[in-house]
């Protein structure tokens, strides 16, 4: 992998939150959003978008953004949630709980993404592939993956025929297979389509 050149700010005067999310493409489950203030200085070798670590090299970095944080939170927008008020608008309400619980009041936010709602009166700047830009976004992103990943695996306990452990919720064949073969579960978004009409046809 080739080494970080993620940068450490967007503005050196501000105390910046950077802000991700994790699971908007996902069939079942909540959106996951966290967000991170770093301390100026942080730099870690393999710190960058989530998507381009492995599982192992994501559940190394969380403790170690955990730690290095000025501040950090996380924050789940559920799957009845997200039918009611569409995935655009779940992850947004994701990010803003996330803000909430910081312990440390940002000055500025920096969103993944190119849309979001004003948070309170603090000005935020999206990022598009904020993610493997910045560093506080792609701490953000870590977090948020990791959490959403832990929780997906701890609810494939209670709903195994989904291969969630694996899959996450997102839309493979399998899991697909398993939503025509057994319908759905209290977790999955019924506002998404779950099966797709090959498989449909094919039933």
């Amino acid at each position: 992998m080739k080494h970080n050149t993620l940068l450490p700010f967007y503005s050196e005067q501000e105390t910046e939150a950077g802000c991700d999310e994790a699971g908007r493409g996902c069939l079942a489950g909540p959106v996951v959003a966290a967000a991170v203030i770093l301390p100026k200085d942080f730099s870690h070798p393999f710190l960058n978008d989530s998507k381009q670590l492995s599982p192992k090299q994501r559940n190394q970095l969380r403790p170690v953004i955990e730690e290095a944080a000025i501040a950090w939170a996380v924050a789940m927008v559920n799957n009845e949630e997200i039918d009611q008020i569409n995935i655009l608008n779940a992850s947004i309400t994701a990010m803003h709980r996330a803000i909430d619980q910081l312990k440390i009041k940002p000055t500025s936010l920096l969103i993944d993404g190119n849309r979001f709602h004003k948070y309170k009166d603090l000005p935020h700047h999206c990022m598009i592939k904020g993610d493997g830009r910045f560093l506080s976004i792609a701490a953000a992103s870590v977090l948020a993956k990791t959490v959403r990943d832990e929780y997906m695996t701890e609810m494939a306990q209670t709903y195994p025929r989904y291969n969630w452990e694996q899959n996450k919720g997102y839309p493979t064949k399998k899991h697909r297979l398993a939503i025509a073969r057994y319908g759905i579960t209290p977790l999955h978004r019924k506002t998404f389509r779950l099966l797709d009409e090959q498989l449909a046809l094919n039933l």
